[in-house]
């Protein structure tokens, strides 16, 4: 019979082996417990982490995914393959897998308003539009003071009806997720009111704003700054603003994504839990970075979950909001958490 230090160290060599061995992402040969690749960096992550669960890959196949939205009706994520011009819907009661809009106007971010409508972001057509229930297209926003908007980027919707969403220009970059076009507006973070429709620049005192999120209660909002693909002296961090009416006021850094070690990739996507915590897309330098990062709400990184991919995008979703999706470069990527989802979609 083992004694605790003799038990405790045949456990930590048991993990490191299960660190080593080639992950089988079929789940032919499962991953043994606890998931080696969800990592607590700060004991204050130790409470979202299950020791019985593992990440899964759920579909593969995808050109470059990004923009999974949970619909709680249909109970199925809707995402987006921005080269493929087309959404793509996993279904909760079966895994399948299906093409759900075909063409997709090159759309990236995607998210439900509180009526239970898709939002999208439009590439190909440089406008945020939504999807109304009999099958026509309300456009949102395609210009700003008389002149094209870039390439809207994500989206999420406030309580009171209105939608704010990000402008980096990627899709009219190049041919790839769009069409390649000069940018007419600098790239900057707008508010859509819900009543007149009138759009309101939030700010642009970021280089490529990219996803965004409320806090819980809706009084920040976060914005990840891309801006180092394009702009070399743009910093690799996640900004917050407090929220003040309709607009923005005391823009500043959250967080940076440096890591020790590690050095510092990118924020893509973000959202936020019920306890103030941000759960972020990384990539862009290599393993042990690719992924999701999580920071406390004091902007301190406290846990990391590994992929093998590229991580673009996250949503909390499922009847419970607490499956973390992730889109990741080609596939499609969940994990369950004992966080809480903060918003709807």
């Amino acid at each position: 019979m083992l004694d605790r230090r003799s038990f405790l160290a045949t456990a930590a060599s048991a993990a490191t082996l299960a660190a080593q061995t080639p992950r089988d992402w079929s789940g032919k040969n499962p991953t043994r417990y606890p998931d080696p690749d969800v990592i607590s960096l700060d004991k204050r992550f130790d409470k979202y982490k299950i020791g019985n669960t593992p990440i899964q890959r759920l579909y593969t196949g995808c050109m470059w995914a990004e923009g999974p939205a949970w619909n709680g009706v249909g109970r199925y994520l809707l995402w987006s393959d921005i080269p493929n011009n087309v959404q793509m819907r996993w279904l909760e009661e079966n895994g399948n897998v299906s093409t759900f809009r075909n063409p997709a106007g090159y759309s990236n971010g995607n998210t439900f308003d509180w009526e239970g409508r898709q939002i999208a972001c439009e590439h190909g057509n440089r406008r945020v539009v939504r999807y109304e229930y009999n099958g026509t297209i309300t456009v949102l926003a395609d210009k700003f003071e008389g002149k094209r908007l870039n390439a809207p980027n994500d989206a999420i919707v406030h309580p009171d009806g209105s939608v704010w969403f990000t402008d980096p220009g990627y899709g009219a970059l190049m041919n790839y997720e769009g069409f390649k076009a000069t940018l007419e507006i600098k790239e900057a973070v707008y508010r859509i009111d819900p009543k007149t429709k009138a759009m309101t620049k939030l700010t642009e005192e970021i280089y490529k704003p990219n996803g965004l999120c409320f806090s819980p209660d809706y009084k920040k909002l976060y914005v990840a700054d891309t801006g180092a693909t394009h702009y070399p002296d743009a910093p690799k961090v996640i900004k917050v603003w407090d929220i003040e009416g309709a607009g923005l006021r005391n823009g500043r850094r959250f967080c940076s994504m440096e890591l020790a070690g590690k050095g510092a990739g990118l924020a893509d996507g973000i959202r936020c839990d019920k306890d103030g915590n941000i759960w972020s897309s990384a990539g862009w330098v290599g393993a042990g970075y690719d992924g999701v990062h999580i920071f406390a709400p004091d902007g301190q990184r406290i846990g990391q979950i590994l992929l093998p991919e590229i991580c673009s995008n996250v949503c909390f979703a499922g009847t419970k909001r607490n499956r973390l999706f992730m889109t990741g470069s080609q596939s499609l990527y969940a994990v369950y958490t004992e966080a809480i989802g903060a918003h709807i979609s």
